[in-house]
């Protein structure tokens, strides 16, 4: 929809989409089945500028040769990006490992813990890490959608095509279009209350702080960090912590027992039982791993 409507509304912007899929690939979706004709197999990734891999309940076991294509096309220094689930297909490449990269929120601990070299961002926006886009679900797939329209033709073009896709799903447009700008004025505000939150992970910080320093109360101030984040504040919080505590892993020497408390968690029991939980692996065996490869051509 995205790049059809950018190609019919504005003269010089031309995007061909193709269907691709491996051989024997089928569509088997519910309740009822329905039909859609895949008429390029993985050649069409060959000479394509962007490839974008949607969500699919197969995202478990991943056919070699998919793995192989999509390898190739980055080798091209091409931009792969992934949707919802369509992420751990990326990430079974190897592609992923070392960059940031996000997913829907039911599965950033499974994503985390098959795929330890990744930084799972728990926001589910749009991250984008070199050539590489990931986001979070439907509107997920809108946002990258429009992200690589914007890089390719500009901001107005973007948001002529998002009006134009967005306006005309219900009759009152002048209504929608308040709800919009209310939403994301909604998001601006929250984000002061992002950034102040992650200079205090070392901090207590309760539900009420959270509220006082975003001049809301504890109910909407939930409402808009589902809304916005997938998760409550104190759940953010938490994962904040976790990225923090991956941060130091990777990058410092610092004892465990010491890094328990720069990241606000009263003690290293407390540190490794929610590291476990969230990424499925010790903090000392997280370290391990990011430290047991060395970059290509660094020397040990």
């Amino acid at each position: 929809m995205v790049f059809g409507a950018a190609s019919r509304d504005h003269p010089g912007v031309e995007y061909e989409v193709r269907l691709c899929a491996a051989p024997g690939m089928r569509v088997d979706s519910s309740p009822d089945p329905v039909h859609v004709s895949l008429p390029w197999g993985l050649d069409g990734l060959v000479d394509a500028d962007v490839v974008l891999i949607t969500g699919h309940p197969g995202h478990r076991g991943e056919p070699v040769s998919v793995q192989a294509a999509l390898r190739a096309a980055a080798g091209r220094g091409i931009r792969v990006a992934a949707v919802g689930t369509g992420v751990f297909t990326l990430a079974a490449t190897g592609l992923l490992d070392g960059r940031r990269a996000t997913i829907g929120w039911r599965h950033t601990a499974e994503l985390a813990a098959r795929h330890p070299r990744i930084q799972v961002d728990p926001l589910g926006t749009v991250v984008e890490d070199g050539s590489f886009l990931t986001a979070a679900g439907i509107f997920g797939g809108l946002d990258i959608c429009l992200h690589i329209l914007r890089s390719d033709h500009g901001a107005q073009v973007a948001g002529e095509t998002a009006r134009e896709l967005i306006t005309p799903l219900q009759l009152d447009a002048d209504r929608v279009q308040d709800t919009i700008e209310q939403e994301i004025m909604d998001s601006a505000g929250l984000e002061p209350t992002l950034r102040w939150l992650e200079t205090r992970l070392d901090q207590a910080v309760t539900l009420p702080d959270i509220a006082a320093h975003a001049r809301t109360s504890t109910s909407s101030l939930t409402r808009r960090f589902r809304t916005h984040t997938g998760h409550t504040p104190l759940q953010y919080l938490l994962y904040a912590r976790i990225a923090e505590a991956q941060r130091l892993l990777r990058e410092t020497e610092t004892p465990i027992e010491q890094l328990a408390a720069r990241t606000g968690f009263t003690s290293p029991a407390a540190l490794r039982r929610h590291f476990r939980a969230l990424t499925g692996t010790t903090p000392r065996a997280y370290r391990h791993t990011h430290r047991a490869k060395p970059n290509p051509g660094q020397e040990e």
